[in-house]
């Protein structure tokens, strides 16, 4: 269990002041000018050593994110673009960084800035977040008021500025290539890589789009040392990481705690247990709404990492936004509901996205029901595989994997539904 001494985020309940006075008297934006005065090169090898991957859901090591950037302009400028579109159903932890922590975030991104050549970042804001845009833009003006962002920002000989753009509540803008797009006032539809945005992104410029969290928590690591953080969690799955707790527990929560946790230490210790019991433990879905679901039984010695739930459990962490059911769910209502998200969400630009979500959640719909055949179950499945990685961004995998999951692990419960329809024996369906 993480130790009071070793969290990043100090004020994650709003318990202390938010404000400048309160962030610094908690160790923040201390000694901010000696960490930039140690050179881009310094920085990136030590958020590369420290081994952070990336907190937005695909995990990709953030240091080697940051060295794609180009080390010498060629006249353009380089940009920094901080992703607080959280806009997947379940998480909920990038809010409470900038409700209640935002100097953490602002910190961060002027040392992430100087250390990719940038002077501009642009916080990309979800449309549904109005209170957290007014603290983090009271948090911004703070700063500038004390000239630490700004003309030689912090003292550091860099001039930095930092912009909130708040977007009108699509999902699709979560996406880097999507958000670039919308931020430069177009649709927000995800572009087609190569060119990846570090080398034409925002207006055609080098730009790093990297998430809230993982911006957050560079400051803290540039303090405290690479071997520190890397000392937290299995190898590969470094540090501390927030994980937001929703659905059938007795206390749901966000919390900090180290990498490769185990499921049931994570819940028995800060969400004093699943509703009813062990027992009563349907399924989980640990890394947000777009990762397949887990089975109660095989998810209780889970490791909550990366690797493990990739590989053991063919699912993965996500944005750890760990979603718990119990067995009072209707599980295949609860995937269809989320088939039905994404169909709302898809971007309509490319075609298997466009039909197949559509297509996807008419099917789940009469699963629910139990109006479907036998064979429409391997159909469905098929139909998963023909979007799953053929679309342009992520989501058309988003939208495959709940159904896979659910496949894959409840098939049984499928069938029998279906069964009993056929049969006429009414009291095994769900109640609409």
């Amino acid at each position: 269990m993480l130790k009071d001494q070793d969290r990043i985020f100090t004020n994650l309940y709003g318990m202390h002041e938010r404000s400048l006075k309160g962030a610094q008297a908690r160790g923040h934006w201390d000694g901010t000018s000696g960490i930039i005065d140690k050179g881009r090169d310094w920085i990136v090898q030590t958020m590369k050593d420290s081994g952070l991957r990336g907190r937005g859901g695909a995990g990709f090591p953030t240091g080697l994110k940051w060295s794609f950037m180009p080390k010498e302009s060629d006249g353009r400028p380089s940009y920094l673009v901080i992703n607080a579109d959280e806009s997947e159903p379940g998480t909920c932890k990038d809010r409470e960084i900038m409700r209640h922590d935002p100097h953490t975030l602002i910190e961060g991104a002027l040392i992430a800035s100087f250390a990719m050549n940038a002077h501009t970042c642009y916080i990309y804001l979800r449309g549904e977040y109005i209170r957290e845009r007014e603290a983090l833009q009271a948090a911004i003006d703070e700063c500038y008021d004390k000239g630490l962002l700004g003309k030689n920002a912090a003292g550091s000989g860099w001039d930095f500025d930092v912009f909130l753009h708040h977007g009108a509540g699509a999902y699709i803008c979560g996406e880097e290539t999507a958000l670039i797009e919308s931020l430069e006032g177009k649709k927000g539809m995800p572009r087609m890589k190569p060119p990846f945005p570090a080398g034409a992104g925002l207006y055609g410029c080098p730009t790093t789009v990297n998430n809230v969290e993982s911006i957050a928590v560079v400051p803290t690591i540039l303090r405290r040392g690479a071997d520190w953080f890397a000392g937290f969690g299995r190898p590969n799955n470094a540090g501390t990481k927030l994980f937001a707790i929703s659905g059938h527990v007795n206390n749901p929560c966000v919390v900090e705690e180290a990498m490769s946790i185990s499921f049931e230490e994570l819940i028995e210790k800060h969400c004093g247990g699943i509703r009813g019991g062990w027992d009563n433990l349907l399924a989980v879905i640990p890394g947000g709404s777009s990762v397949p679901c887990v089975r109660g039984e095989n998810m209780r010695d889970a490791i909550m990492d990366f690797d493990y739930l990739r590989g053991e459990l063919g699912s993965g962490l996500g944005t750890a936004a760990v979603i718990v059911m119990d067995k009072q769910t209707d599980i295949i209502k609860a995937i269809w509901r989320l088939a039905k998200f994404y169909k709302h969400e898809s971007c309509g630009q490319c075609t298997p996205c466009r039909e197949g979500t559509g297509w996807m959640m008419r099917v789940m719909e009469r699963l629910v029901k139990g109006e479907a055949d036998l064979e429409e179950i391997d159909m469905l499945w098929d139909v998963t595989k023909q979007v799953e990685g053929h679309t342009i961004c992520a989501l058309g995998d988003a939208a495959a994997w709940p159904i896979q999951g659910l496949i894959r692990n409840f098939r049984d419960e499928i069938e029998d539904r279906i069964k009993a329809q056929k049969t006429g024996r009414k009291s095994a369906i769900a109640a609409e």
